[in-house]
């Protein structure tokens, strides 16, 4: 009973994300939409978890509010235990800075940077001095692969280049949380692999890594699957990873 006491008290300890009754309501026009209808889910840090659902399931406005990129319409939402409605903008832009990571399916690059400048541009606005930000981003390429192509522009790399560009970038703050979009809905099979490999060694590290993916193959690297549909949570399974490296 005292270890059963204690490893609950652990796990609310090690929470990092709790969201409670989340709902979330479009009105366009006349058109009422339900995203999200009631939604709760607790994760815990140095989790390694899959959000899965067909188009319309409410998988990327879940995304969207778990990244503090929207709002929900009512229900609780804990990040480190503070309640995020009660944040201030200013809060909320550090949060979205320093603590989460982003990586998305269109990798979202700047095309006129350089590589080694777009992994720099979020600690600009963290206000890191340049030696500093240009050593950071030079070890975060380094960890991804990329030491050789730092001054490459976008539109010389390729696709799989360019989504691990976009994974320094997320890494480069050294946030606790990466949230990843399709991270490989434009990429080959191959490739597709190799990038999932990257996120397995970001979760290995201890950050914690939520995926959203409608695939069920890159669904499976994960060690939680979280099924949505019709805007509620489906079901929420532990999953037994397989390993990038065996493709």
């Amino acid at each position: 009973m005292a270890e059963m006491i204690n490893q609950k008290l652990r796990k609310v300890a090690n929470g990092i994300i709790d969201i409670q009754n989340i709902k979330k309501r479009y009105v366009m026009g006349s058109q009422i939409i339900d995203a999200l209808k009631d939604v709760s889910i607790s994760i815990q840090k140095n989790e390694y978890v899959a959000l899965m659902g067909p188009s319309g399931s409410g998988k990327s406005t879940l995304m969207n509010i778990l990244g503090c990129l929207d709002t929900p319409t009512t229900g609780s939402y804990k990040l480190n235990g503070t309640e995020v409605s009660e944040m201030t903008e200013d809060e909320l832009a550090r949060v979205r800075n320093k603590e989460i990571g982003f990586v998305f399916q269109t990798f979202n690059l700047l095309p006129r940077l350089t590589s080694l400048e777009n992994v720099a541009l979020p600690m600009i606005y963290a206000g890191m001095n340049k030696a500093d930000r240009t050593k950071r981003a030079e070890e975060v390429m380094g960890m991804v692969g990329l030491a050789e192509r730092m001054d490459h522009k976008p539109m010389e790399l390729s696709g799989g280049q360019r989504q691990r560009v976009a994974i320094a970038r997320a890494l480069v703050n050294n946030p606790s949380i990466i949230l990843a979009d399709e991270p490989t809905g434009n990429l080959d099979t191959k490739t597709s692999y190799e990038i999932m490999n990257i996120f397995e060694a970001i979760n290995n590290a201890g950050n914690t890594v939520i995926l959203v993916t409608h695939e069920e193959d890159i669904a499976r690297h994960a060690k939680r699957i979280i099924r949505l549909r019709d805007g509620l949570v489906e079901s929420d399974v532990p999953n037994e990873p397989v390993k990038a490296e065996q493709h």
